[in-house]
């Protein structure tokens, strides 16, 4: 889960909605030696590189505002364009993002970051097919360095759109490319645990806190591991995981589902 992503109800495997942030210094095409168009170009190039270290230290709005004028004076520039996107994304803007990695994908569709965010993106909002045909043209792209992040995103709107036989392949797949890619085992934990396998589950809830997930992935994990250990009858073994949902993401979605259970359990 963008990426990731959120969980439970939704999830965003592309970062969690938080951008890929991957614009060094970038090299602006032109359309000839035009001594004027070379100049705009340089320009853009400073103001995006401005902007890439604003986001950097969270300067969201002024990074912003960078980014927009590099996009005047080069507005047919992919890397400008997803670059803005990023910072919507992390605004909570989605509208605006998701039109700027749309434009980032018509200006250059190979450009492989621009269209995990957006298939993340999508995810988010629950639009399950439109994430599953993102993420299955990335996917399937032979030059994406990454395969596993993308078949994890299309496998979760798989399993959303109903076909459960689909997504486990899909996972599987991801899980055989990176088996240490923790979106994907907690995303076959979950199948597993709806379909009545619940020590399968257990174990790959386990395997996810393994490799140090995000707080909040690290929360719905040890939630999903308390309920399996209510449904078993080891209150005990339920309560640990609970108090350590709590303690991983107070306040977040599944530290707060995990106070409340723990409350019913006292």
């Amino acid at each position: 889960m963008l990426n990731q992503p959120h969980r439970g109800a939704t999830r965003v495997l592309a970062p969690r909605l938080v951008p890929v942030l991957l614009l060094l210094a970038v090299g602006c095409a032109t359309s000839g030696p035009n001594k004027e168009e070379v100049q705009r170009t340089k320009e853009a190039r400073s103001h995006l590189n401005l902007g890439i270290d604003y986001l950097r230290t969270n300067r969201v709005e002024l990074g912003l505002r960078e980014f927009q004028i590099a996009a005047g004076l080069d507005p047919r520039n992919a890397r400008i364009q997803y670059a803005i996107g990023d910072a919507y994304l992390l605004k909570g803007k989605h509208a605006e993002a998701e039109m700027h990695y749309r434009r980032t994908i018509e200006l250059a569709p190979e450009f492989h970051d621009a269209r995990l965010n957006l298939s993340g993106l999508l995810l988010s909002q629950e639009r399950w097919e439109e994430a599953r045909v993102e993420s299955a043209y990335l996917a399937d792209s032979a030059t994406f360095p990454a395969p596993w992040r993308a078949l994890a995103n299309q496998g979760w709107a798989e399993y959303k759109l109903g076909n459960a036989a689909q997504a486990r392949s899909t996972l599987e797949l991801a899980r055989r490319f990176s088996p240490t890619y923790w979106p994907a085992l907690l995303s076959l934990g979950i199948l597993d645990m709806e379909q009545g396998r619940r020590m399968e589950a257990i174990a790959l809830f386990q395997e996810v806190l393994k490799h140090r997930p995000d707080p909040s992935a690290a929360a719905e994990a040890n939630y999903r591991i308390g309920e399996i250990y209510v449904a078993l009858g080891h209150r005990k073994r339920a309560v640990n995981h609970l108090m350590a949902a709590v303690s991983s993401a107070p306040g977040g979605q599944w530290g707060t589902k995990s106070e409340e259970y723990l409350k019913l359990l006292r």
